[in-house]
């Protein structure tokens, strides 16, 4: 059975989207087969891999809301081995409706669980909320990593975030342990970089594991969504595209040890 892995903080501009498109995309290049769920009504995920949202017919709101089965939505990607399941705007309304629904935190869970055999990762692209649909992506996941952007303030609400999964864990008996602590936007030779990386070192202590690979801040990661492909494809020399094989590999033996 694949682990689900959910990219989760519910702070935006950290690189959720983008560590949930690289990532998968080096997994994938690692041999790996690998499914990215967008779970973000912004769908950018989606469009980091090309696909026009206007043009979808099944997304993973028609999964959510009981008019398909997870396995018929599912497209394959420009990346061998990497497969998309793809979200819209229509994503949007889904909070409300999935509240009507009698356990409907269970609803992906249910529906990854369809799937889970065929793959040795599903990543889930997480939106910047901590709404039903990030509780949807707790219950459903395995472990979570955490991405915290290299700046003043990237500490802030991570309090709220951490009690909102030990919530999940003690009432609905579902835990999501951390991953990992990934630093993002990150650059050692600024004071900067190097304080905010401290202070994370000294908020999760030796409770947590802090991926020694960290993402630094790099043109290339801003420019590739736009050209629809995943970094590692638009520029396989990048700084960029070199982290994020590295945090692949350091995933995989993590998993092997």
């Amino acid at each position: 059975m694949g682990e689900v892995i959910s990219i989760i903080n519910q702070k935006g501009g950290c690189g959720k989207t983008t560590t949930a498109v690289n990532l998968s995309t080096a997994l994938a290049l690692l041999d790996k087969k690998v499914l990215i769920i967008d779970l973000d009504p912004q769908g950018n995920a989606t469009t980091g891999f090309g696909v026009q949202k206007s043009d979808l017919d099944f997304t993973i709101y028609s999964v959510l809301s009981g008019q398909n089965d997870m396995q018929e939505v599912i497209i394959p990607t420009m990346v061998e081995g990497l497969f998309l399941v793809p979200c819209n705007i229509s994503l949007s309304g889904a909070e409300v409706e999935l509240s009507r629904e009698i356990g409907y935190h269970s609803i992906l869970e249910e529906a990854v669980n369809e799937v889970k055999e065929f793959y040795d990762y599903i990543i889930i692209d997480v939106p910047p909320s901590l709404g039903i649909l990030t509780l949807n992506a707790l219950v459903a996941s395995d472990s979570v990593i955490i991405p915290i952007q290299a700046e003043y303030y990237a500490l802030e609400g991570m309090a709220d975030l951490l009690k909102t999964m030990n919530l999940v864990d003690e009432r609905l008996q579902s835990p999501s342990p951390i991953k990992g602590i990934l630093m993002t936007l990150y650059d050692s030779r600024t004071r900067l970089g190097r304080d905010v990386h401290t202070e994370v070192k000294k908020f999760f202590g030796d409770k947590e594991h802090i991926f020694k690979t960290t993402i630094p801040r790099n043109v290339r990661l801003a420019e590739a969504p736009s050209y629809g492909k995943p970094c590692i494809l638009y520029d396989q020399e990048s700084t960029g595209t070199i982290a994020y094989i590295k945090l692949a590999q350091e995933l995989v033996k993590m998993e092997e040890e």
